[in-house]
């Protein structure tokens, strides 16, 4: 009776030894090998592999193959699912210029961006230095035909342009709001870096900070991504997990390499809806102004004018009929130099806009960048040692912005 269990244990391992040798060397048990390699995979597996045999002149081995293709997870799901949405509604935008060599022979020189459709009359949002100095300006779309476009506006100082094509059938991208962002939500981004047609590449938003553009403009509330970007996705669009444009992809930060290093940044659509209401209503982007040239004071200047605060903008001129002079701002009247600068002291300094502290000109390209020409707005300054509260109605800065 004490044998029974030493019997049966044997017969157990026996039978063990024969399953996972015998039948797994005749292909009957595909999964025994691959049971030994790697345990956790070999049970998830079990019932969606097939073995194969090939043989020939090299001699004969077995294929393990997947009976059928598995399902999509949920998170490759939403990802097909965003890219399905979005991409017919992205374009890749050559921009041609002429340039003459050495011997004053036309070069044609082409740059690559990307761009997204915003109706179907053909209206395309893109990015100012994708098609800045361009000659001419061609359109791709995701089925590959091209398009000549033209220029309907553009925007310096947010970056942004518009232009447009006759085609049909187009496909209009969604636009969200960029308002409520938050750190950490994932984010996508669709364009042509390196002239490669349709690729998406995904992230969060690892910030939302302000930032100067390619043209030492302040972006303010850019919307900073570790999706990789590169050069030719300017202009994109940046996505939410819904497919709804959050953003216009615009800079990298590259450190001289010219490539994606984890770090770029999107100009928020918000800021781009407010240009293209200006351009509907008045043909231009109305971007707001003081009308004032101003001087920054650090702590040392103030001390030696004498100055109530060590921290501001010091205006130095007003500008005729502009909206400072019009709210009875004043400009300065003693003149002194600044190294062999010539500048002007005994106006009024700026400290705060709205009750937020203005301490550089960035400071103040900032609260213009978050207002229209027209809107009223506090100025706190300081005249003397008395301070004071002006309002002013922005004016219009119509010089870095036209129609085409």
């Amino acid at each position: 009776m004490k044998l029974r269990p030493v019997v049966l244990v044997l017969l157990l391992l026996a039978g063990f030894y024969y399953v996972t040798t015998h039948l797994a060397a005749t292909g009957a048990m595909p999964w025994a090998r691959q049971l030994a390699a790697d345990p956790a995979s070999a049970i998830t597996a079990t019932s969606s592999v097939t073995t194969s045999a090939l043989r020939g002149a090299t001699g004969s081995f077995d294929l393990t193959e997947a009976a059928a293709a598995p399902a999509f997870d949920g998170e490759e799901q939403q990802n097909i699912a965003v890219y399905k949405k979005a991409l017919s509604s992205v374009v890749n935008i050559t921009s041609t210029t002429v340039q003459f060599d050495f011997f004053y022979g036309p070069v044609p020189q082409q740059g690559q961006g990307s761009g997204f459709i915003l109706d179907k009359q053909g209206l395309i949002l893109t990015n100012n230095h994708v098609i800045e100095g361009g000659q001419r300006i061609e359109v791709t779309l995701s089925d590959k035909h091209k398009y000549k476009a033209e220029r309907i506006g553009v925007d310096v100082n947010h970056d942004l342009a518009l232009i447009k094509i006759t085609a049909p059938n187009l496909i209009p991208a969604v636009l969200s709001d960029s308002n409520g962002l938050v750190v950490g939500q994932r984010v996508y981004a669709i364009g042509n870096p390196f002239g490669l047609n349709g690729t998406m590449t995904r992230g969060i938003i690892s910030s939302i900070r302000s930032i100067r553009g390619p043209n030492n403009n302040p972006i303010e509330d850019a919307i900073q991504t570790d999706a990789a970007v590169n050069p030719g996705n300017s202009g994109g669009p940046l996505l939410n997990s819904r497919g709804e444009v959050i953003g216009i992809t615009t800079l990298i930060a590259s450190n001289g390499a010219d490539q994606s290093s984890g770090i770029g940044f999107a100009i928020p659509i918000n800021t781009a809806k407010a240009v293209l209401d200006d351009f509907q209503k008045f043909g231009h982007a109305r971007r707001p102004s003081l009308d004032v040239q101003t001087l920054p004071v650090s702590p040392d200047i103030a001390e030696q004018i004498g100055l109530p605060v060590d921290y501001g903008i010091l205006i130095e001129r007003v500008l005729p009929g502009g909206a400072a002079e019009r709210a009875g701002l004043r400009g300065g009247t003693q003149r002194m130099y600044q190294g062999n600068t010539p500048v002007m002291l005994g106006g009024d300094l700026i400290v705060a806009i709205d009750g937020q502290d203005i301490a550089t000109p960035q400071d103040l390209s900032g609260v213009m960048n978050r207002h229209r020409a027209g809107d009223t707005v506090t100025i706190t300054v300081f005249r003397g040692k008395r301070k004071m509260d002006l309002k002013v109605q922005l004016g219009d800065a119509k010089g870095n912005s036209q129609q085409a």
